[in-house]
């Protein structure tokens, strides 16, 4: 018997790789927020004309009893504050978000996000579309990136590190349970070049200091240059004044051309094309830097996978990629999987560290080696119950599976410690290893029985993920009660049978033990007495 429990909790951590690592379980809010990124250099007016059509889309193929609202956000928002504390995936006016709330009645949102990727992807082909976390858990999870994974390549050669992240693109799109795979810097914003003729500039008494701040004031408004306010003098309120030229009389490089360029001191004003010629050019839009190096991110979701699988197979591809990388350039993963990682081995440090000492707290209480060491035996059974009850629930690891884990060994072990406190007893009583292993499981089935089930329908209905948000505590409740179920019979069967085992000599008699000890103590006493009375008198 003791063979074949040590065959089948060795053999469950074959279904480990079957199970899968998740940070935390998927919850299913209602909510489903994706991002637009039309072309680059769309005007805002223009990307609202696209957001209606997406709206229109997403009205169209969710019905309308499953939808309950469609929300847009689109463009950058003003001032430098607000920009620092909103998502960092927005980088020009043409982008926006969508955010999508289902009905409460509704299908799996997870099932309305794959419908709508693949939809939103063939319906609109010039635009990016990548779906971001709706619900506050899963943002939190991934501390305000889009994704829960993120390639970064960093180096100082800007050219070298843009073929790099191209290339890693395309071998990431090709991994099983990758979705949503883009490069979040974009490389070909369009851009026009004002070249000034310092020398005719300089002949009309302007520098190319005026010729920008002339051009600056034109497109984007004197706040650029000179911030002016204008105070209201019965509330005492501030309000910034801009003076810019509309944009409507901008319309191409003719009247751009034509705008008037002055400087002061100067009385005779000159228009722009007089000192200056243009080209169109292009620029990356967004420049990011990690540590003061420049950075690239590939960000990757995932889709119907957990997220420690994929995030082995991409990397495999970064490290491939990592041998023939130029110099000063590396790649690294960081986001969720990042933390995901981090937590597992400190978890999973402290599954055994809590072992350790629980071992040697057993040790010192029952002044044995061999005692603690029986009690923890039940130990593998509860964790191949909690593997197999993972792998049949299709229940990947997470935080909660393995904070589970760790509730099961501490209940798994209290019911250990009944049976050997009460095969230690009987044996005190005279009794032989297998008699008082027999006695001791067969005394203690109930309250063993009693204490395990008490616990495993406690965790029923989080087991079962009653409730809105259930999703998220569920694995608590299955791998308790998966490891319970084992780790009882273990307890029940198994701890005396090693019991036996090890407790092979002869029962101690303990009342014989004790009627020696205090015949020794009176002998001994009598002997002092006559050696004192002897000393006496030989000084006498």
């Amino acid at each position: 018997m003791t063979a074949l429990f040590a065959v089948g909790s060795l053999a469950s951590l074959l279904l480990v790789p079957f199970i899968g690592e998740n940070f935390f379980p998927y919850v299913d809010s209602g909510q489903m927020q994706f991002h637009v990124r039309p072309p680059s250099g769309t005007r805002i007016e223009v990307a609202t004309q696209i957001f209606a059509r997406v709206d229109a889309e997403v009205r169209r193929v969710i019905p309308q009893d499953q939808l309950s609202l469609v929300v847009d956000n689109i463009g950058l928002p003003p001032g430098g504050v607000n920009l620092a504390f909103t998502a960092s995936d927005t980088t020009s006016n043409g982008d926006g978000d969508v955010l999508v709330a289902l009905a409460p009645k509704h299908r799996p949102t997870q099932e309305w996000t794959t419908i709508l990727r693949e939809d939103l992807n063939r319906v609109f082909p010039q635009e990016t579309f990548f779906f971001e976390p709706a619900d506050i858990t899963n943002q939190t999870l991934n501390f305000g990136s889009p994704a829960p994974i993120d390639v970064q390549v960093l180096g100082k050669d800007a050219a070298a590190t843009e073929k790099i992240a191209i290339q890693l693109r395309n071998e990431i799109k090709n991994v099983p349970g990758t979705a949503d795979v883009f490069i979040q810097q974009q490389f070909s914003a369009p851009e026009i070049d004002v070249d000034v003729d310092r020398l005719k500039a300089q002949q009309v008494g302007l520098t190319q200091k005026d010729v920008a701040t002339n051009v600056v004031l034109a497109l984007s408004g004197s706040a650029q240059t000179a911030p002016n306010f204008w105070m209201n003098p019965k509330t005492g309120v501030e309000y910034p004044v801009v003076v810019q030229v509309p944009q409507y009389r901008l319309q191409d490089f003719n009247t751009l051309s034509n705008t008037p360029v002055a400087a002061p001191g100067v009385s005779n004003g000159q228009l722009l094309r007089n000192v200056s010629s243009f080209k169109r050019a292009i620029s990356p839009l967004t420049v990011s830097h990690f540590n003061a190096l420049p950075v690239m991110d590939i960000y990757a979701n995932i889709e119907q996978r957990d997220l420690g699988g994929v995030s082995r197979d991409i990397q495999k591809i970064i490290k491939a990629a990592s041998q023939h990388l130029p110099a000063a350039t590396r790649i690294e993963m960081t986001g969720q999987v990042q933390t995901m990682n981090t937590s597992f081995l400190y978890l999973g440090l402290g599954i055994i560290a809590a072992m350790c000492f629980v071992y040697l707290l057993m040790a010192l209480n029952f002044q044995s080696w061999s005692d603690p060491f029986i009690i923890l035996m039940a130990l593998p059974g509860a964790f191949a119950g909690i593997i197999w009850m993972l792998y049949l629930t299709q229940t990947t690891f997470s935080v909660p599976a393995l904070m589970g884990a760790i509730m099961t060994m501490g209940v798994a072990t209290a019911n250990s410690i009944l049976v050997v406190t009460f095969a230690n007893d009987s044996r005190a009583e005279g009794k032989d290893a297998l008699a008082a292993a027999l006695e001791a499981g067969r005394t203690r089935l109930r309250p063993v029985c009693m204490t395990a089930l008490a616990m495993i329908l406690g965790m029923l209905p989080m087991a079962l993920a009653l409730g809105e948000g259930g999703e998220q505590n569920a694995p608590i409740g299955r791998a308790v009660i998966g490891g319970l179920l084992f780790a009882t019979v273990g307890t029940l069967l198994i701890v005396p049978v090693i019991y036996s085992l090890l407790r092979k000599q002869a029962p101690v008699d303990y009342d014989k033990l004790i009627e020696d000890e205090t015949r020794g103590h009176l002998l001994g006493s009598k002997q002092n007495a006559r050696e004192g009375s002897d000393s006496q008198e030989a000084a006498t």
